[in-house]
């Protein structure tokens, strides 16, 4: 089976595959085969992701999604000055670019993330940032720690249980915390992964949940994919303990003339791209 079969929108984060040798399929993958997948894809594939977006992504700037939606802007954490003193965690941190923004605010933000070799990209840009190396299934942080939490396309699509994520941050969150976090907008699963033209007619069935897997020779994940609808995603929030607050479609800007994977022009002018779920927990 070829990808052009079913052709699953590849996460913002994962715009590229794990290789030529490798098979793409989809069939069913585990938490720890999507955890171990994830871990080494961005292990093998964090220079050429940095070396090819990190001009976009800059060093300390709060983008959500490819779109450009920056947080100075938005304000989805809270307008820019109460982030004063607040205790922030990244997840799916890459870099630390997001962290580096919410320090320059006053913040105290601790940037996790599974891959070690995201992480001494981070440290290369400068070391103003705790990292920390973890599975955001298991986060090592006391009930409690944090004011916030965010996510810019980190962990929440690569993982086959999302509810066990979301009861993790709201264990680490304070009464009263938002988490905010994007994802690959749902109804990109229906459309090849493709920036022009043939990207924009349906090629596979939005309601499928089967994961996108590559595969290596021995049948072994390399790059794993969860697909959840809208509605998915919304049960996950109120299933991990959350009240949703509001849901950010990004509509794509005039500036932006960049292709990202499957993210165009073309694209973000006529179909949603991404999906930024904001949550408070009570």
């Amino acid at each position: 089976m070829n990808q052009e079969d079913y052709a699953p929108e590849e996460a913002y984060e994962a715009d590229g595959g794990a290789g030529d040798d490798a098979e793409a399929t989809r069939r069913e993958a585990n938490d720890t085969e999507s955890s171990r997948a994830s871990r080494g894809w961005w292990d093998r594939n964090a220079d050429e992701y940095q070396s090819e977006h990190g001009a976009f992504l800059g060093d300390d700037r709060f983008v959500w999604g490819p779109e450009g939606l920056d947080e100075a802007e938005a304000g989805l954490l809270g307008p820019a000055a109460s982030l004063k003193n607040k205790d922030v965690l990244e997840i799916g941190a890459g870099a630390a670019q997001c962290s580096r923004w919410l320090a320059a605010q006053g913040a105290r933000p601790v940037a996790l993330d599974l891959s070690h070799r995201q992480l001494q990209h981070a440290l290369r840009i400068g070391d103003d940032v705790p990292l920390v190396e973890a599975d955001a299934g298991r986060l090592p942080f006391r009930d409690g720690s944090f004011d916030l939490a965010c996510s810019a396309y980190g962990a929440v699509p690569f993982v086959a249980d999302p509810v066990n994520v979301m009861r993790e941050v709201r264990r680490v969150l304070r009464p009263g915390g938002r988490w905010v976090f994007s994802v690959t907008h749902p109804i990109r699963w229906a459309f090849p992964d493709e920036p022009g033209p043939e990207g924009l007619s349906v090629a596979a069935s939005y309601f499928d949940r089967t994961p996108y897997v590559e595969q290596d020779e021995q049948g072994r994940a390399v790059y794993v994919e969860h697909h959840r609808t809208l509605g998915d995603r919304v049960r996950d929030v109120v299933a991990g303990g959350f009240r949703l607050v509001d849901l950010v479609e990004p509509e794509w800007p005039a500036w932006n003339t960049q292709e990202w994977g499957g993210w165009s022009p073309l694209r973000g002018n006529l179909i949603p791209g991404t999906a930024v779920f904001v949550c408070e927990r009570d």
